[in-house]
């Protein structure tokens, strides 16, 4: 395809006055259709898993499955684009999304919860890739850097909703809600992408038996036995299982002929070859990371709150509003300033220190009971970072691709975000446990039967209990149980202040590798990452 003609399809796809703040409004719904449903279930665990009795395990599938087909389908995004056309595959995707909730809404026991919960990911993960791409481009070059501003602010704003919104739900109604808004909303989105939105002119189309189908078995075998690894292995005593064992070896294997069918293919699902760009492999690094702390800062604040302080889901929630607010605000001051040159690097780098300042601030504020107020300016901090990094590091990963590469670079951004943040949430939970036990070990190790203080705190729990019509052995039984519960809470709070400040350390060894990327003379043209 010649330069102008390229040109020419770009303009047909500009948009202006009403029918761009239609197209706008639009995709970003639909963005954060998407990302908030990666989060709202975080507030509604404990609701689900008692309505549908399962364990806290099962329950964190809901969570996983999701995930994991975001992962699996991005990759495949700009193939099935072409294949179908932008505006039939984005349809699709939107009407495979809102039936999912519907089922959602409706499963029986957990297991049902966890499939459509998978078909709804693969409905979503093309939600978040195209709805950038149909926003870039409605508007013109000039104005992209906005574009990708407004786009941003659904992706980063949309996980720190997903908690508020899901806790008013839960609360106010019942668990299936959460599902049940999506329906509304994914109609209204699938009649306005019917009736606004324009497909691309493509070129020729891949037959059946050219479609990499070994690369698709190959990249989900990967990422599921890894996620289910990571999940488990903790609670599975790691490799001493037989399961963990077999998973592991799959997803080892599947990664390695993953990688040999991209490099060997003529018509990969994945091209890693553009990954010789240094660029691209720091901000693929970079995002991972983003989507790490992004993810796993709003998986664990709700925990935290709700199980140490008592708060209640909507509370849980609301507590994030000011972060996302934050963000908000910042979004388009990032798109200005990258439009009149500001390096994307030294963006990157003060996001970063604001989130290392924002994990270390939580470290030093966290208790078994720690007021709201003591949270708000770090979280303003976490907003005010998360602000910083999101447009910034995909410039930065793209600035020195040309053409086509462009956008498989932005595919891999994309991947490695959710990826990040799906592996987050595995790896946290999991160190959650093991900081929790060692810290339990070692506080119990401290309390001496024979000291004063301890036999007086358990007198004082004896006597009350014995007040209440408990007998002597009764009452000191549950003086003992008390105590004992003291300790637990303060080792899992003790744990969530590891996770913090060594989610901070990651983030601040992150600042040197910026200085790896190289400075590009032009500034990138992020549409043409949606080709």
């Amino acid at each position: 395809m010649s330069a102008t003609t390229a040109n020419t399809h770009e303009d047909s796809l500009v948009e202006y006055g009403f029918n761009r703040v239609i197209i706008t409004i639009t995709a970003v719904l639909c963005a954060l259709l998407e990302i908030v449903d990666t989060t709202i279930v975080n507030v509604a665990l404990n609701d689900m898993r008692g309505s549908l009795g399962a364990t806290l395990t099962d329950v964190a599938w809901v969570i996983t499955a999701y995930a994991i087909a975001n992962v699996i389908v991005i990759p495949m995004t700009s193939w099935l684009s072409q294949q179908f056309g932008r505006r039939n595959y984005f349809a699709a995707s939107i009407i495979i999304f809102t039936t999912a909730s519907f089922l959602c809404g409706n499963a029986t026991d957990i297991w049902e919860l966890i499939i459509f919960r998978f078909i709804q990911g693969l409905g979503g993960g093309a939600l978040l890739v195209t709805s950038q791409t149909i926003i870039t481009e409605s508007y013109p070059v000039a104005k992209r850097g906005m574009a990708q501003a407004i786009y941003g602010m659904g992706v980063i704003v949309g996980p720190t909703l997903g908690p508020p919104l899901g806790g008013y739900l839960v609360d106010t109604y019942s668990w299936p809600y959460i599902f049940y808004i999506n329906i509304p909303i994914g109609i209204v989105a699938t009649l306005l992408t019917l009736r606004y939105v324009k497909s691309p002119k493509y070129g020729e189309k891949l037959s059946a038996n050219q479609v990499d189908w070994f690369g698709i078995i190959t990249l989900a075998g990967f990422i599921g036995s890894l996620q289910y690894v990571l999940e488990h292995g903790q609670q599975d005593d790691w490799f001493n299982d037989g399961t963990i064992i077999t998973l592991s070896t799959i997803s080892f294997f599947s990664l390695f002929f993953f990688i040999w069918r991209q490099l060997t293919y003529k018509h990969p699902i994945v091209n890693l070859k553009v990954l010789k760009d240094t660029n691209l492999r720091v901000g693929t690094i970079l995002s991972f990371i983003m989507g790490f702390g992004l993810y796993g800062s709003t998986f664990i604040i709700p925990i935290y709150t709700q199980s140490i302080l008592g708060w209640t889901a909507t509370d849980a929630g609301l507590l994030l509003i000011p972060s996302s607010l934050m963000t908000a605000f910042m979004m388009p001051i990032i798109g200005q300033l990258l439009q009149k040159g500001v390096p994307q690097k030294y963006l990157v780098a003060g996001g970063f220190l604001m989130f290392f300042i924002f994990t270390f601030w939580m470290y030093n504020v966290m208790t078994p009971d720690t007021g709201e107020e003591y949270m708000y300016w770090p979280l303003i901090m976490r907003g005010l970072g998360l602000g910083l990094l999101f447009v910034p590091i995909t410039t930065l990963s793209l600035s020195t691709l040309k053409g086509k590469s462009i956008g498989e670079g932005a595919a891999f951004t994309g991947m490695m975000r959710q990826l990040g943040g799906s592996f987050g949430i595995a790896i946290i939970t999991t160190f959650i446990a093991r900081f929790t036990q060692e810290h339990r070990v070692n506080l119990i190790s401290n309390i001496d039967a024979t000291k004063t203080q301890v036999q007086d705190r358990i007198t004082q729990l004896q006597h009350g209990f014995m007040a209440k019509g408990f007998s002597a052995n009764e009452a000191l039984d549950k003086a003992h149980k008390i105590l004992d519960s003291s300790v637990m809470k303060q080792s899992t709070v003790l744990s969530y202040m590891d996770i913090f400040l060594y989610l901070g350390i990651l983030f601040l060894v992150c600042i040197p590798v910026i200085l790896l990327i190289k400075n590009n003379k032009n500034k990138v043209d992020i549409s043409e990452a949606m080709h």
